[in-house]
Formats: structure tokens, sequence, C-alpha cells
């Protein structure tokens, strides 16, 4: 017999009780037309997208104080009549707003650069409140850059002593337009369903949705709204986590898996062969990996290493346990410059363990290509390596266990998830040498466990590369810096700038600068040239000429950002790296130093933002990735790198990775739990919150549903 919490859940969970969200926001008191087509441009297109636009700021009239009684350096909050609007010219490119408001006590001039519309927002006598940290300058009280709102006669003295919540505006609708309309959604949706079970509010206290929706827009004090924001962002974390677990419970579903042998002779003989000692951090990971692949439930973790900190070696040992274990393993990586160079330093490894390899790419052969279709289908062959060439109809293995998925931040999940099943149940790893804040790898990839490689083989430490920013009047000076590595018998890369591989303008580039350094800069030279436009084996015999000290100099777009590995060059100059963000930037530094010589990443760059300044500084005061990372989040933000995202993956409308983390944390381990009791979400009380996964799954929800 149902409990009543899941009677209650379950008349949640009905339709009609939540259809009121879904209906348009023309429906909603005072949307006209013309107000609909304008929240329309901002995304608000149902009653629940205007309910669920939060306020980004408040306006804490309740605390608001006279003009004299603010101490100078305090964020503040003031409330006064406007005297004075102007709009400075004092030179070209740079203007100067100032309003001026007074109340009794004294006046407060706010101060804009460069922001002349904002003179258009306000007149004389408006009743405003501006909100801002108080300085003196020139003799005056000023705010530079305020927050500033007029107040409508209702929000008028009337406002003093509320919360007045600021919510985005958009063309056609102001501030105080939106907070009427939201105030009507809300009045409109009235007993919203929950979708979090009771059980599980109780255990986090969370405040229902209900409150939580009323308070963030309306709070009566301030704590209310940080209550009501934690609840919502729990929310958000909880509702992508769950998906992640139904997406991990997909790949690794109810068939057990092989636990493997992972003590047997092929991974002694790799140990033995190995010409270094492993790391601290490959070690841990190597015992983590392997433990996974002993256990029979299939192992799904993602293995994030810095750049340089040896993840292939990681790799290596996994392969050794899958053919110990009488079973295959395929490693796929997104280019054939990287597949190629699994073969040529991982092949010898596996060739002095006694295990048998093949390369499969797009470019292999036919008749190479049957006898290595042949030999996976015969498990004469043990490890495939490869591009998408090894997820092809055509490719069949005897028995695979285990799939490896390289740099899979080029791949999608399909891709991962068709080369896995390949094999029955196979164990996966993923592997990136993109350094990703926690808190973001969790969102993205939550479906996976993870491991984390910092600390760099042998010398080559956070110092091993020394990173210069260079005026572009200066280009002779760092010439003389490649000319100086090659004549010690080195070699280096000049990468230019490539925003899409299928820019043509932008290869054209590449090839240009790699004529004008042939014949203006180093004649006497081997200079080569490596875009993503030439054809594979044109690709491949460019790096075989590098690899082999060939070429001096490789010009080059992108293509070698991910995993090329040539150790005897030790010196980079990238163009125009304003262009890159800074993940981009450390894996093209990570492409020099790589051997016992230490390296030079020369930096030109013409930074024209504030943003892209940070960035240069950025690359240029720390080697390490992950801290590199976290700033990334920090200058870029969410939004922006989740754009980035895989298909399906929600907005964040109040959660923050950066701010968030621990709330986030919480929220994988609930979602984990609840997917473990219940796979398919069948409960009632976890109705509200299957609908919003499927919401988050798209396409992968049919397993689900099936269920």
């Amino acid at each position: 017999m149902p409990s009543e919490t899941e009677r209650r859940a379950a008349t949640a969970a009905d339709p009609a009780a939540s259809e009121l969200w879904s209906r348009p926001v023309s429906d909603v008191r005072l949307v006209d037309t013309r107000r609909a087509e304008a929240l329309t441009k901002a995304d608000i297109v149902t009653v629940e997208d205007l309910i669920r636009h939060y306020p980004f700021r408040y306006l804490d009239l309740s605390t608001a104080g006279a003009i004299r009684d603010v101490p100078l350096g305090d964020d503040a909050t003031v409330v006064g009549i406007v005297r004075d609007v102007r709009v400075k010219r004092p030179r070209q490119r740079l203007t100067i707003t100032e309003v001026a408001i007074a109340d009794d006590t004294g006046v407060v001039v706010g101060v804009w650069f460069n922001q002349p519309y904002i003179a258009q927002r306000v007149n004389v006598d408006d009743r405003v409140a501006m909100a801002g940290r108080l300085e003196m300058d020139y003799g005056l009280r000023q705010m530079k850059t305020p927050f500033l709102e007029r107040l409508d006669a209702e929000d008028g003295p009337s406002a003093l002593g509320r919360i007045l919540p600021v919510h985005r505006a958009t063309e056609g609708i102001s501030t105080n337009w939106m907070r009427r309309l939201v105030l009507e959604s809300l009045a409109m949706a009235g007993d919203v369903p929950d979708p979090l079970p009771a059980r599980l509010r109780a255990t986090r206290d969370l405040p229902s949705l209900r409150h939580a929706l009323r308070a963030i827009h309306f709070p009566e004090v301030m704590s209310e709204a940080a209550e009501a924001r934690r609840r919502l962002a729990y929310e958000e974390f909880f509702v992508l986590q769950i998906a992640m677990a139904l997406r991990r419970r997909r790949g690794v579903g109810d068939v057990p898996g092989l636990s493997h042998i992972i003590d047997g002779r092929h991974v002694r003989a790799l140990t033995q062969a190995l010409p270094f000692s492993l790391t601290g951090d490959q070690s841990s990971a190597v015992e983590t990996v392997l433990g996974d692949m002993a256990r029979s439930a299939p192992m799904n973790r993602m293995l994030l290493g810095d750049v340089g900190t040896g993840k292939t070696a990681v790799a290596a040992f996994a392969l050794a346990a899958a053919a110990d274990s009488g079973t295959q393993a395929a490693m796929m990586a997104p280019t054939e410059v990287l597949a190629a160079q699994y073969a040529r330093q991982v092949g010898p490894l596996l060739d002095a363990a006694g295990v048998s390899w093949r390369l499969l790419t797009g470019s292999t052969p036919a008749a190479e290509r049957k006898t290595t279709l042949a030999g996976l289908a015969s498990g004469e062959t043990s490890v495939a390596f490869g591009t998408h060439a090894l997820i092809q109809e055509d490719v069949a293995y005897k028995r695979l266990s285990l799939a490896i998925v390289d740099e899979q931040h080029r791949f999608g999940v399909t891709q991962r998830l068709a080369l896995r099943s390949k094999g029955e149940a196979a164990d996966l790893l993923v592997m990136t040498a993109t350094p990703i804040p926690r808190s973001l790898a969790l969102t993205l990839y939550g479906d996976l466990d993870t491991s984390y490689l910092r600390e760099r083989p042998g010398d080559r430490g956070a110092n091993h590369v020394r990173t210069r920013l260079v005026n572009k009047r200066h280009r002779a000076a760092a010439y003389d810096v490649v000319r100086a590595a090659v004549d010690a018998g080195r070699q280096a890369y000049v990468v230019c700038a490539l925003v899409d591989e299928s820019d043509a303008a932008e290869a054209r580039a590449a090839t240009r600068e790699a004529e004008r350094l042939r014949t203006q800069v180093f004649p006497d030279l081997r200079v080569g040239l490596l875009t993503g436009r030439m054809r594979p084996a044109e690709k491949t015999a460019v790096m075989d000429a590098f690899y082999a000290g060939e070429l001096d100099i490789l010009v080059a777009t992108t293509v070698i950002e991910v995993g090329v590995d040539v150790a005897n060059a030790t010196v980079m100059i990238v163009e125009d790296a304003e262009r890159f963000g800074l993940a981009q930037l450390h894996q093209l530094r990570g492409r020099v130093g790589r051997g016992e010589h230490p390296g030079e990443f020369l930096v030109f760059a013409d930074p024209r933002s504030d943003e892209s300044r940070q960035r240069m500084k950025a690359i240029a005061s720390t080697n390490d990735g992950f801290a590199l990372a976290e700033e990334d989040l920090r200058l870029r933000g969410e939004g922006e790198l989740l754009g980035q995202r895989q298909s399906g993956m929600p907005r964040l409308r109040v959660a923050s990775l950066l701010e968030d983390a621990a709330l986030l944390e919480l929220a994988r381990e609930d979602a984990r739990e609840i997917v473990e009791r219940d796979p398919h979400l069948r409960l009632p009380e976890h109705a509200l919150i299957r609908r919003d996964a499927e919401a988050v799954l798209g396409d992968d929800a049919r397993w689900v549903r099936s269920g």
C-alpha cells in the first residue's frame, strides 16, 4: 500500500498539476502581445521561464541609509531625488556620465565611464535607488559604476523598508515591469509541484519549491533569499546529476563485466620494459584503474591529467591487463596524428610485454585494413589503436573488454558508447589532457569516476618550460631563440591561430607564414607545414619527418594542440595568442619541453580587452593546468564553458560552479543513491525528477523509459 508521501508525490506528478508551467508566457496577466514578443527575445517563452527568471541582485531598501551616515569604503544602498544628470567628453573615446542624487542629509554622485546611455534612464526629480561603494573623490561623495534604478510611484516612499529584486530587463520591458510580471506569474502558478522528494528536502534542510520561488524573488530578509538560492541551486545540480547517474547506469547496465587479471605476465613484463619510473600520481592511477578492472562491475572512469603528466603510460597497464585476461582492448584518438603516436610510443612497450597490437585509421591501406580486421575478429590481435575507424560497422572484436577514449572532449557521448558497445559490458576509461576544475568535470562528465594526474615525470617540473609574453616589435629576438635551439640540435614550433579547422583563410595564413619563414627568416633551415586541412597521408608524412629530426621548424595550426609528443622540440612561438583560450594555450605549451631539455614558450599577443589581458597574465604566471582551469572558469564563467557542452546540458540559472562546489558534491551523492535504489525512477516520488532528467538526456532517455 503506498505511503502518504508517495500519494502526495503521485498527485504532484499529475500532468494537470504542472500544466500551467508549460503554458505560453502570453497567458500571464499584463503580458500583452508587445511584451510577449520582448520576453521571447530574452528566451522567456513559457510561464516557467518567467518564474525562473531569477533576480541577479537586490536593492535592500530595508537598510538604505542617509547619505551622510554611510561610511566611506562601504557598499551601501541610498535613496534620493535626482538633482543633476551630465555627460562629459574630456577626450576622444571617453565619456563620463554623472548622476547626482540627494536626500535630506547630503549628495552623492554616481560616475560611469563610457556608458552614456545611463543618462537616458533617469531624469531630474526622479526618485531613484543607487547601490555601490561610497568613496570620496575631488571633495565629493561618489560611487563608481554603481547600480541605479528608478523607483516608480508605487516603489517610492513605500519601497523603503523592503527588499526590491532586480531582474535582468530586456528591450521594451524595464526592471520594474519585469518585477511585476514575475509577481503575476507566481500568482498564476499557485502551489507548484515540487520535484524534490520530501525525504530528501528534510535530509538536506531545503525549503519547498513554492517557498523558494517566492523567497528568491521577493524575500522579506536577505537570509531568506540566500536560503532560497541554495535550494534552487541544489535542484539544478540534482537534476543534472540524476541524468548523469542514469547515463552511467545505461553504460554499465545490469550485465556483470569481466573481472580482469591485473597481475599477469603481460603487466609484469610491461613494468620491466618501462624505460622510466612512474610518478606517484601515475602509480596511484594505475592502482585505481587496475582495481576497477579487477571488479566484476564494469569500469566507468575518467583520467584527467595535466599536460606532460603521462596518461598514456597509465593506459598501457590497462591494455596489458586486458591481454592477460585473454580479451581485447581498443584505444581511440580524435586524430590520425595522435593515433599514430600511440603506435610509435606505446607499441614498442606492448611488443616488449608480448602484447599484439595494430593501428587502424581512415587512411589505413585496404590490404592492411583487411588483415587488421581479421586479427581483431579472430582475437589474434589484442590491442587496436585508432581513430573513429575503430567504431565503424564492419569492425568486429572477438572479445572487447576494455575501451579507452583519449582526449575524450573531442568525442560525444554517443561515440564513446559506440566503442564500448563493440564489447559486452566492457570497461571504459576516458582520458583528457585538458585540466578541468572538479566542479566542471562533475557537471559535464558526472557519469564517470575521476582520477587526476598533476605530477610531471622526472625533471619536467612546473618550471621546466619558461613562458614569456613577447611584444611583436621584438619578433627578431624571439627568432634568435629559435635559431639558438636549432643550433643546439633542437627543434621548434610556430603556431598560427586557427579558430575553426574548416576556415580556409586561416589555413592559408599558416601557409603564408611558413613560406615567409622559409624564404625570409630561416632560409638555411628546414621549415615544414602542418594544418588540419591537409590530407591524412600528408599530415602523417610531415609529423614523421618532424619526429625523425628531418625538419627544424614546424609551422602548424592547432592540429598539434592535442597529445603530440616530440621530445626534441624545445621552443614554441604562438602568433596572435589573444585569440586562444587558456586551456588551448596550456595545451600548446605542453608540446615543448617534453624531454630532458627545458622549453621556451614565446607568446605574441596584442590583448585589447581586460579579459584577454588577464588570460595572458595567467598563462605567463603559472604552469599549473588545474590552476589555469580555475582561472578560466572565473574569467569566462560557466555559461561560456558549458556552451561547449554536450547536447542536452541544461542552463544553470542560479547555481555557480565556483561558489557551489560543495552543494554539487551533495547533489551527486544523493543522485547516485536514488538511482542505485530506483534505476528507472519508477517510484511515484521520483516522477517529476524523472521528467526533468529525461529532458536533460534527450535521446538517451529512451533507455530510462524502456525500463
